[in-house]
C-alpha cells in the first residue's frame, strides 16, 4: 500500500471523528494538488467507519497501535511516497491557497527542509496560535518560543509578522517538509511519543546544513489541544522531559553541562511554582520528567553520537536567541516577540 503523488497531506487521527466531521471538507476543498490521506492510530471512535462510508476519496492508512504522533507518523509515512509530506493535525482549518506558497518556496531554496504557514487561534482569528504562531525560535538554554507566543501570552495578529524568513522550528501542527530530508535524518525521534518532536527533527535538519522557514502568506487556523490539552499533567512531562533531551541531542557540547544544570534548577523552580499554585499532579509531572530524562540519558548520548557522523554535520547557531526568554519575559516583562530583537 504505497500512496504516490509529489505532496501527501497526511493527518495523523486518534479519536478525533468529530474534528474530521468538522474540518476535513475544509481540507479537500484547498487541497486539489495534493493527495489526501487520513493516517488513524487504532482509534475506537468509528473514526475510520466514519471516513470510510463518508470520504471514499480519502486514503486512509491504519496503524497497528496508537503509537503516538512521532511514532504514528513515522510508520504512516513510510507507505506515501511523495517529494512532500505536509503534515496537518486534524482540528486546522485550512485557508484557499495554503499549500502553493509554501511549496513555491520550498521549490526554490532548495536548502529549505521544512516550512510552516502562519498559525492563528480557531476559536479567535485574529490571534496567533500557541503551537507554531509565526515561526518558532529557541533560546540559548533550549526554551522554545514564537514569533508571536512567549510562553503564555498570544499576540494580535496585526500584520507584524508577515515576513517570509529563516526561523528555528516549524511546528508540527502544520508542518511541510521534504520526504528526503525527513528520513535522511531518521524521521522522529519515537521515544518522544508526542511533543517537541518537530523541534528534535529541525533541529537535526540545521545540524546537517538545511534551512527551516516560515511563510506567512499560507494561513491555517488551529484549535489546539485536540489530543492532551494545557491542563494535562502528562502533556507537562513530555514537554519538560522531550525538551531536556532535545538539547542534550542536539545542542553544541560547548557549555552544554552547564546549560543542563542550569535548565534542572529553572524546572526545579517551575515545578514548585505548580505546587504553590495548587496543581501536584503538575509538580510531580516535573519531577517524573526528569527522572524519565535520566533514564533515556544513555541512549540519548549515543543518538548524538549518531547524529555526528552524518555527513556536513555541524552544529547550527541560526535562530537561536542568546539570552534566557525565561528571565526575559518573567523577570523583564517582555511580553512580545518584538521586545526581544
Amino acid at each position: 500500500m504505497i500512496f504516490d503523488k509529489k505532496i501527501a497531506v497526511v493527518i495523523l487521527n486518534w479519536n478525533g471523528v468529530h474534528f474530521l466531521e468538522k474540518f476535513l471538507p475544509n481540507v479537500l476543498q484547498h487541497s486539489s494538488i495534493a493527495e489526501v490521506i487520513v493516517a488513524d492510530n487504532q482509534s475506537t471512535d468509528n473514526s475510520v467507519n466514519y471516513l470510510k462510508q463518508h470520504f471514499t476519496n480519502v486514503k486512509i492508512i491504519i496503524n497497528s497501535s496508537n503509537e503516538g504522533f512521532a511514532k504514528g507518523y513515522n510508520r504512516a509515512l513510510e507507505h506515501v511516497k511523495a517529494d512532500y509530506y505536509v503534515l496537518l493535525n486534524s482540528d486546522v482549518e485550512v485557508s484557499a491557497n495554503w499549500i502553493e506558497p509554501i511549496i513555491d518556496l520550498m521549490e526554490k531554496n532548495p536548502q529549505i527542509a521544512a516550512c510552516q504557514p502562519k498559525i492563528l487561534d480557531f476559536n479567535h482569528k485574529t490571534r496567533f496560535e500557541y503551537a507554531g504562531a509565526a515561526g518558532g525560535m529557541i533560546d540559548k538554554l533550549g526554551y522554545p518560543f514564537c514569533r508571536g507566543r512567549l510562553f503564555n501570552v498570544l499576540e494580535e495578529d496585526k500584520g507584524q509578522y508577515n515576513n517570509q524568513m529563516e526561523v528555528f522550528w516549524a511546528t508540527g501542527a502544520c508542518l511541510f517538509v521534504k520526504a528526503d530530508a525527513f528520513w535522511k535524518v531518521g524521521g522522529f525521534d519515537e521515544d518522544y511519543f508526542a511533543h517537541m518532536e518537530e523541534i528534535d527533527l529541525c533541529w537535526r535538519m540545521k545540524n546537517i546544513g538545511y534551512q527551516i522557514h516560515v511563510e506567512p502568506a499560507s494561513v491555517v487556523y488551529h484549535v489546539g489541544g485536540g489530543t492532551l490539552n494545557k491542563l494535562s499533567p502528562k502533556k507537562t512531562f513530555l514537554n519538560f522531559r522531550n525538551n531536556l533531551i532535545t538539547l542534550t541531542k542536539n545542542a553544541s557540547f560547548k557549555g552544554l553541562m552547564f546549560k543542563i544544570i542550569y535548565r534542572m534548577v529553572l524546572d526545579g523552580i517551575a515545578a514548585f511554582k505548580f505546587l504553590l499554585d495548587g496543581n501536584p499532579s503538575h509538580f510531580w509531572a516535573v519531577i517524573k520528567a526528569h527522572i524519565s530524562f535520566y533514564n533515556f540519558l544513555p541512549s540519548t548520548l549515543q543518538k548524538r553520537k549518531s547524529l555526528h557522523k552524518m555527513n556536513g554535520f555541524k552544529y547550527s547557531t541560526t535562530g537561536v536567541f542568546e539570552k534566557n526568554v525565561v528571565f526575559e519575559h518573567f523577570m523583564h516583562k517582555k511580553n512580545t516577540y518584538k521586545e526581544l530583537l
